[in-house]
């Protein structure tokens, strides 16, 4: 019973990974591709009843294929921010900051730390990571203030003016 266990995480893990990455190849704008990533794996994620990812997590053999997928993932978005980098799509930025912050997010998803306190699923936290990357936390509805008008406080803190 163990090894089908094993086997059908594997086979889902392994299908969702085809599934998104062919959504990936398709999409031909850097900046979303990243969201088309992490969106896939949102989707991929919510395939599950919230038992069967309690389950998941909970069984350590199965919680190694899901780590093990979580770090793959975390290493595809710097694989994605450095593309969008290279491209002149995103700013010159440290990509292993960046996917390191990715990873330090997905880490607490897996165990289920986000989950219980934000409400979300673990497809729902994924998508929610993807907009948050690339939108911050930005409304859309007109422009945020020119970074010449914020300060930085002696502790390297940014303060608005008063």
């Amino acid at each position: 019973m163990e090894q089908l266990v094993l086997a059908v995480t594997r086979a889902f893990f392994r299908d969702a990974t085809a599934e998104i990455e062919q959504a990936v190849q398709a999409e031909p704008d850097a900046r979303q591709r990243i969201r088309v990533y992490l969106t896939g794996v949102g989707t991929a994620m919510r395939r599950h009843s919230n038992a069967f990812y309690d389950d998941m997590v909970g069984y350590e053999p199965t919680a190694q294929i899901y780590r093990k997928n979580s770090a793959a993932a975390a290493h595809r978005v710097h694989e994605l921010i450095e593309e969008g980098v290279q491209t002149g799509v995103f700013r010159a930025l440290n990509g292993h900051f960046a996917a390191h912050v990715v990873a330090v997010t997905i880490d607490p998803v897996q165990s289920g730390v986000h989950l219980e306190r934000t409400g979300l699923t673990a497809g729902d936290a994924f998508s929610e990571l993807g907009d948050l990357l690339l939108d911050g936390l930005s409304s859309g509805q007109g422009a945020s203030a020119p970074p010449s008008t914020a300060g930085r406080s002696h502790r390297g803190q940014v303060s608005t003016p008063r």
